[in-house]
C-alpha cells in the first residue's frame, strides 16, 4: 500500500537512510553540531524548553511537527530530533508544508 508522502517526510527519510538522524533528547545534547532540531508538537513543556535550547546552543533552526515524530522516524516515544547534516536540514526547511512550521531562527542555512 503506497502512502503519499511528503517532500519533508522523503527527505527525513533521506537523513535516517544518511544516519543523520539523531533522536532523543540525551543523543542530541552530546552532539558537537546540528543543522535543523525537529520537535513534535505534542511534546511537554520541558521537552520544548531543552529543544529550544538545543536550538540556541547549535544557532539552527526549531521546527515543530504537527505529524508524530515517532511515525515520521519509526521510532517510539519520539519528541525530539537533530539532523547533523546541512544539506538535508536545508532540504527539509525548504520543503516546508501546513505539517511543519519553524519556530524560531537560527543561522538560516
Amino acid at each position: 500500500m503506497l502512502t503519499n508522502r511528503s517532500k519533508i517526510e522523503t527527505f527525513i527519510g533521506f537523513s535516517i537512510k544518511a544516519r543523520a538522524l539523531i533522536t532523543g533528547t540525551n543523543s542530541i545534547g552530546t552532539l558537537k553540531k546540528a543543522y535543523l532540531v525537529l520537535l513534535c508538537d505534542t511534546a511537554s513543556d520541558n521537552a520544548k524548553k531543552i529543544a529550544q535550547s538545543y536550538s540556541n546552543k547549535f544557532g539552527c533552526p526549531l521546527m515543530i511537527c504537527k505529524i508524530p515524530l515517532e511515525q515520521l522516524t519509526g521510532k517510539e516515544n519520539c519528541k525530539m530530533a537533530a539532523i547533523t547534516d546541512v544539506n538535508l536540514a536545508k532540504a527539509v526547511l525548504d520543503n516546508q508544508d501546513g505539517n511543519f512550521s519553524v519556530s524560531s531562527g537560527g543561522n538560516g542555512l
